[in-house]
């Protein structure tokens, strides 16, 4: 498929993602978009299928493509979540830009791996690590005091997200791993 079709394809589905909140709009107001809201939306969808694309492209591997989606993912919910509510406290509290450290690890060490799977790995676990680094200052460095804070959200649950977050960059790590061992188990046959 070429880059065109691909980029028609993702502006569609960014389209059509941004039709479900419009759609509930017009039955209840319990969904209350600006038109801001549509705008970053629509910025974080499109922005997120145009990076899948772009780095997908520079390996015909499917468990590199699937590392791809799945880091790719684990940014734009990183991105969402924060922006939403906050990955600590309240989306207000300034400890949450901290998680901006996470993608420009995961950005910075993908670049300087130039999209090589096992670089591309190394990236991911250390996005996971800084994740769970920036998780432990937020929680009991520089915690979430007075309006920020949110008492009613457990530890355990706090905890237990960021986990998860933290996993699914994990797990991007391991598929890139797994593509970067296909890849030199193929230049072994071909010898």
């Amino acid at each position: 498929m070429t880059l065109s079709k691909s980029i028609l394809r993702i502006i569609l589905a960014t389209a059509f993602l941004l039709l479900i909140p419009l759609v509930a709009m017009q039955f209840t107001h319990e969904v209350v978009w600006t038109l801001s809201d549509f705008v970053v939306a629509g910025a974080l969808l499109f922005g997120t299928g145009l990076t899948y694309i772009l780095v997908a492209r520079k390996w015909n591997n499917t468990t590199y493509r699937m590392g791809v989606g799945v880091a790719v993912a684990a940014g734009l919910l990183l991105v969402w979540a924060n922006l939403a509510v906050g990955l600590v406290g309240s989306e207000d509290n300034p400890v949450n830009l901290l998680y901006g450290l996470v993608l420009a690890v995961g950005i910075i060490g993908a670049v300087v791996a130039r999209f090589r799977p096992l670089g591309m790995s190394n990236a991911m676990f250390a996005a996971s690590l800084t994740y769970v680094i920036v998780t432990v200052i937020a929680l009991f460095v520089w915690t979430p005091s007075g309006a920020v804070a949110e008492p009613s959200v457990g530890l355990a649950n706090v905890i237990g997200a960021n986990a998860a977050f933290a996993a699914i960059w994990a797990a991007s790590g391991l598929l890139f791993r797994r593509a970067s061992a296909a890849g030199s188990n193929m230049g072994q046959r071909l010898a």
